[in-house]
């Protein structure tokens, strides 16, 4: 029986949005270039043996993880940009609800320009895009509180954009930045 690598959580990365034809080879030769690997991780499916979109790589080091994650978050590979985060901090950052709407975008929009321009307010965890309309998701209130005021009616590329708090998917016409979503949050 093959014996488990016990992972470096503080000097392993989350890679997410992966196309099926990444290989565990290729996340290497990519990371490598931001600091000494010692592991690749990508699940595959028992059964199609397909990887499923995800996966982890982990650095000598917390420190090159760390630049891993400036340098190659949103990196195509097959035209698809790539998602880092680092996976020390685990999936509840994206559950504290700091999830803002991003409407009227320019159609020559990308997802890597409105991540670049929406990490300049704070820690992006997620970004998407989806026609003319996006979502960004922050690691916590005060970070999407900022971007909302500085960015609501400004231009972005040709357009003015409406930044606000994003519908609750599970709500009806309640949004995200509530007081008790804010409380939660800090609870966790």
């Amino acid at each position: 029986m093959a014996q488990k690598h016990e992972r470096n959580q503080e000097a392993s990365v989350y890679i997410g949005n992966l196309d099926d034809r990444v290989t565990d080879a290729m996340i290497w030769e990519l990371m490598v270039q931001a600091g000494p690997v010692t592991n690749v991780h990508l699940p595959k499916d028992r059964i199609t043996m397909s990887t499923q979109g995800y996966g982890f790589c982990e650095f000598q080091t917390a420190e090159d993880a760390d630049y891993a994650v400036k340098v190659m978050n949103m990196v195509k590979l097959f035209g698809k940009p790539i998602r880092l985060n680092k996976s020390a901090q685990g999936g509840s950052r994206h559950d504290v609800g700091a999830r803002l709407f991003v409407g009227n975008l320019d159609p020559e929009v990308d997802e890597k320009l409105l991540f670049d321009t929406f990490a300049m307010f704070g820690s992006v965890v997620e970004v998407k895009l989806t026609g003319r309309v996006g979502f960004v998701s922050y690691s916590g209130f005060d970070e999407a509180d900022v971007a909302i005021r500085e960015m609501d009616g400004q231009y972005l590329l040709n357009k003015p954009i409406r930044v606000s708090y994003a519908f609750k998917k599970d709500a009806r016409g309640e949004r995200h930045g509530s007081a008790a979503e804010r409380l939660l949050a800090k609870g966790q």
